[in-house]
């Protein structure tokens, strides 16, 4: 069968009636569905009937006041839904490109790749394309994950876990996070040697929230070499606060290399010469499956690419 032998073009699949099954969705009325549109109702009506013909299923219960999707008016509803965001999103990109700019670009990252890969990779975006805009979040996996899936985001640097529908999902995993301990420059630790796990047991912590993927290992790591975790700990994943409290005390925290390299190279913080045995799951690159990367999109994957193999000597063939 060709590619272009389409079920919707031998149906003569008007846009139209996209419009009229979103409308209907929204007003429950044919003849305020059909006001909206501006069409008559005997129109809208036709139109509708049309398309159920061809599907050879009920889109729409008729009641005494009005109209109520089936399963299958619920389905079509959602992708008429998206194939006219994607529409709108063409024409969007169109004049941008028409006024001289290279369209925009959503990416999202956790903090480890947002250090060590995403400033190099937006640097080379710039170098090529000034006027690109670029939409950069720092968050969890699990609410980048929820703005890819709402169409917020293009490209996504993140995990993936158990819980998320890898269903629609494209992932290239770039590498496993290892973590550190980190203390202030000048902590009475910085100049141990053979530090061990039970030297800093009795320590005040800076620890992830109880519940997080890294706290749970941290306990364990500890569990495990015989000793009962830090009681003397404060949670947070506020690097700016860690970094201050650090500063203003003797406490230690456990936080990504990236992140401790980075403040390190800074000054803020010393890296405990401590074996932190505990890491956190690979991350990578993630995008959706069922929709293809617009073109400043993949002006962005492309730096991605690039700055990855840089970093960390991987070469991510997504998106290709």
């Amino acid at each position: 069968m060709s590619n272009y032998n389409h079920w919707f073009i031998r149906a003569r699949l008007k846009t139209r009636q996209l419009l009229l099954l979103v409308a209907l969705a929204e007003e429950g009325n044919i003849h305020r569905a059909a006001q909206v549109l501006s069409m008559t109702q005997p129109a809208a009506s036709k139109l509708l009937k049309d398309l159920e013909d061809v599907l050879e299923v009920p889109l729409f219960e008729r009641l005494p006041r009005g109209m109520r999707p089936t399963w299958y008016g619920e389905t079509m509803i959602r992708h008429a839904r998206m194939a006219l965001a994607n529409l709108n999103q063409a024409h969007d990109e169109l004049t941008a490109l028409k006024t001289g700019h290279y369209g925009q670009v959503g990416i999202g990252a956790i903090t480890s790749p947002a250090l060590s890969v995403l400033p190099a990779a937006t640097a080379l975006v710039k170098q090529e394309h000034p006027s690109l805009r670029i939409m950069l979040d720092v968050e969890t996996s699990p609410v980048l994950l929820e703005r890819l899936e709402q169409g917020k985001l293009d490209i996504v640097l993140g995990r993936l876990f158990a819980e998320h529908d890898k269903g629609n999902l494209r992932y290239e995993p770039l590498t496993e996070e290892m973590v550190c301990a980190v203390a202030r420059p000048g902590h009475p630790l910085c100049g141990m040697t053979g530090l061990t796990l039970r030297d800093v047991v009795s320590a005040g912590w800076i620890v992830p929230p109880a519940g997080s993927v890294l706290r749970h290992r941290f306990d364990l790591m500890f569990q495990q070499d015989g000793l009962a975790p830090p009681t003397n700990t404060i949670e947070t994943a506020a690097l700016l606060f860690m970094t201050r409290m650090l500063q203003q005390s003797d406490m230690v925290a456990v936080v990504a290399t990236d992140v401790a390299q980075y403040y390190a190279a800074h000054g803020i913080v010393s890296i405990l010469p401590l074996p932190m045995p505990c890491h956190m799951d690979a991350f990578g690159v993630i995008t959706r499956a069922d929709r293809l990367l617009s073109p400043a999109a993949k002006v962005m994957m492309r730096a991605l690419k690039q700055a990855s193999l840089v970093q960390y000597g991987r070469r991510l063939e997504l998106g290709d």
